[in-house]
């Protein structure tokens, strides 16, 4: 890694999220501070083929040489895709006699409780091609049972007979001892020596079985085709002719080599949007708001996550297409509602927007490729929020008339309302269902919306940004450069991480605590050497440390920083106290608590070159490019609003509502009682403007 970020003339980097549609790319000069930003179409066949094209554009583009290039990092979503898709590997599975349904028996919980018609998806490894073996290691790491070679060089056998070309190695127990895994694993790379092997213990060495065995199983289904992309990657680059390793981003926003990202494969699957959140909360702390509730919205889906702060909260396991996958991961809450969210009338007469998306084939019926069913881009265009002729900057030109017609036949007729209504309406519930999401993940989890910044990008952010702040109580908007891409910039903000983990099942006293102090040394040499095979020089790294706790008698754990150096007992006991009244509502003064799981994370910090300000001088009104007629509610009706461009509006100039800003991905519009201003980081900000009465009463609350 030194040097790559020192060595001669290589002064770029490059980030690149990979997405369904698009590809983004953000590029930084380290020596000037300079961002600039690319898109090319996506090529999902074989994503490597989109970076590579974006990486030669954006070189192109602006001038440079490949051998410049110092960094170059990723997000992608391959691995996401194939479990979507069950595209992965033909997979295999050893395991512990007794204990080959355990991935399907699952939890025993419906996912819906009183939906009888959901079905949980089929194993990714059907039953015929799990085989048991007769070995068992307790709890308490006492051999039960030894495990004899020719049961696992049988086992090869059947595997081969059967076109396995992935197996996963999951015993009983092996997170307390993992010696039988470790001699299956080798009895197998012997037998068959072309078979990718993902080891339970290795990818999860932490205890509840079904959510290692879950974990493993997935990062074998989608290992050798991981495999193959990066290999493809790694080639496409290397013919550019940048030198610079690449790095992947992985679900708990951190970067790994790629050598890492083919043995676990499974890390990647938040990859590019824990990567915006990494940036938003970078951004965000930049500007003075270290305690922020991040809105990507892009076409098909709504992401919302808490940073607090200035961190971004985190969570030990999620589903990824209905299979558990348990990994640290940026804490993140998907929906599905977005631009291309479609607006219906349902069975009983009410109006109901997703989360069925138009997509982008045909899209909205705006974008004049077939599409007629009425969407919310759909809805922003017939209100004028959106420009009525063309995106992007004139890039793509809209049909305004098919967008009215798609809302006057299929909402607004059949309801009896007036196409504003209609529109209007569609907006509304789509804001509604955002300010759910962001809900979910506040006031549901401990944390006030009101003394949170909602940071809003996508393509779809910005739009929407204002009113799901109004919805949610929250008091300012945070916009920032080129919010379409932030996800690209984010990879460029991202440190060097990995996590370990030991799980330590006892009560927690002080020979526990002992215990624990001996785990995170086992954790401490791990981190240490995985940080040097990653190139990162040792004035570079670090580490971060976490207890999971909870109280005797509960089933699920609370997890607890570390602050820096070794803290007491007592202080531990406090913290989760603390942690576990914020997260529950309460705590239980007396009641024995219980140490689970002891995390660590390695981190190698990256430099970064300071951030291009925006340009100085200029003037609001030599921003405005224009006027438009937009309806923002039914009060104040059409009104004739300036429009701005963002890319020239001054440091510290403010603009009153209503007003639209535009930029190339994105626009954002000022509502009538607000106003916005740019900061010397070339953020957006927008407040509500404050009323007389306002001022009175906050001037009463004062003085009493």
């Amino acid at each position: 890694m030194s040097e790559q970020h020192h060595g001669g003339e290589r002064r770029l980097r490059i980030g690149v999220d990979v997405g369904g549609t698009f590809t983004d790319l953000a590029m930084v000069d380290e020596a000037t501070g300079r961002i600039l930003f690319h898109k090319v179409p996506s090529t999902p066949a074989d994503p490597s083929q989109a970076i590579e094209a974006g990486v030669r554009g954006i070189l192109e583009r602006n001038g440079r040489a490949a051998a410049e290039v110092a960094f170059l990092g990723h997000g992608t979503t391959v691995a996401t895709n194939m479990v979507i898709e069950r595209r992965g590997a033909r997979t295999g599975m050893i395991t512990t006699r007794g204990f080959r349904d355990v991935i399907e028996i699952a939890r025993q919980t419906r996912p819906h409780l009183y939906d009888y018609d959901i079905q949980r998806p089929a194993p990714l490894v059907p039953r015929r091609r799990r085989i048991e073996i007769a070995e068992r290691i307790a709890a308490d790491g006492t051999v039960l049972h030894p495990l004899h070679k020719a049961d696992v060089l049988a086992a090869a056998e059947v595997f081969r007979a059967a076109g396995v070309t992935s197996v996963a190695v999951c015993f009983l127990h092996s997170w307390r001892d993992a010696r039988h895994e470790r001699a299956a694993k080798e009895a197998l790379r012997r037998a068959l020596p072309d078979v990718y092997l993902s080891v339970s213990s290795e990818v999860l060495p932490e205890f509840r079985e079904f959510d290692r065995f879950s974990t493993t199983v997935l990062n074998a289904f989608v290992g050798p085709r991981m495999a193959t992309y990066l290999d493809r990657l790694l080639a496409r680059v290397r013919d550019l002719g940048v030198s610079a390793e690449p790095y992947t981003v992985h679900s708990n926003g951190g970067l790994m080599s790629v050598a890492t990202a083919a043995a676990t494969p499974v890390r990647t699957c938040l990859s590019g949007p824990a990567a915006g959140v990494i940036g938003a909360a970078m951004v965000a702390k930049q500007a003075g708001f270290p305690d922020i509730i991040t809105f990507d919205a892009g076409g098909t889906s709504t992401d919302v996550s808490v940073v607090a702060g200035g961190k971004a909260t985190s969570s030990s396991s999620r589903d990824v297409a209905g299979y558990p996958v348990k990994v640290p991961s940026i804490g993140i809450d998907v929906i599905g509602a977005g631009g291309g969210s479609i607006a219906y009338i349902d069975a009983g007469g009410a109006l109901k927007v997703g989360p069925r998306s138009a997509g982008a084939d045909p899209g909205p019926a705006a974008y004049g490729r077939g599409g007629t069913e009425p969407t919310v881009t759909d809805a922003n265009i017939v209100l004028g929020r959106l420009d009525q002729t063309a995106l992007l900057r004139g890039a793509m030109p809209v049909d305004a008339e098919a967008a009215r017609r798609a809302i006057e036949l299929r909402i607004a007729r059949p309801l009896g309302l007036t196409l504003e209504q209609a529109a209007l309406g569609i907006i509304r519930i789509a804001v509604a269902n955002m300010g759910r999401a962001i809900r979910g993940v506040t006031t549901e989890r401990g944390y006030a919306p009101e003394r949170f910044a909602l940071f809003a990008f996508g393509g779809a952010g910005p739009l929407h940004a204002t009113e799901v702040a109004a919805e949610c109580n929250i008091p300012v908007v945070v916009l920032p450069r080129e919010p379409g891409t932030m996800c690209a910039r984010g990879i460029l903000l991202a440190d060097i991480a990995l996590d370990f983990v030991r799980s330590e099942i006892a009560t927690l006293d002080d020979a526990t605590w002992s215990r624990a102090a001996a785990r995170f040394a086992e954790m401490d040499t791990e981190a240490e050497a995985w940080l040097a095979s990653e190139g990162v020089p040792p004035e570079r790294r670090g580490t971060l440390r976490a207890l999971e706790l909870r109280y005797e008698g509960q089933n699920f754990e609370v997890r607890v920083p570390l602050a820096a150096g070794w803290p007491s007992l007592a202080e531990v006991l406090e913290a989760f106290a603390r942690e576990h009244a914020r997260t529950n509502g309460y705590d239980i003064p007396g009641r024995g608590v219980e140490l689970v799981n002891c995390r660590l994370t390695a981190v190698g910090h990256v430099p970064r070159g300071a951030p291009e300000p925006p340009p100085e001088g200029g003037t609001v009104e030599a921003a405005r490019i224009g006027t438009r007629r937009v309806y923002f509610d039914p009060g104040s009706g059409w009104r004739d609003t300036p429009v701005y461009a963002r890319e020239i509006l001054p440091v510290g100039g403010r603009i009153t509502g209503p007003a639209v800003i535009e930029e190339m991905s994105s626009t954002s519009p000022v509502f009538p009682g607000q106003w916005a201003t740019l900061d010397a980081e070339g953020n957006v900000i927008i407040r509500h403007e404050e009323t007389g009465a306002a001022r009175a009463r906050r001037r009463e609350h004062a003085d009493a």
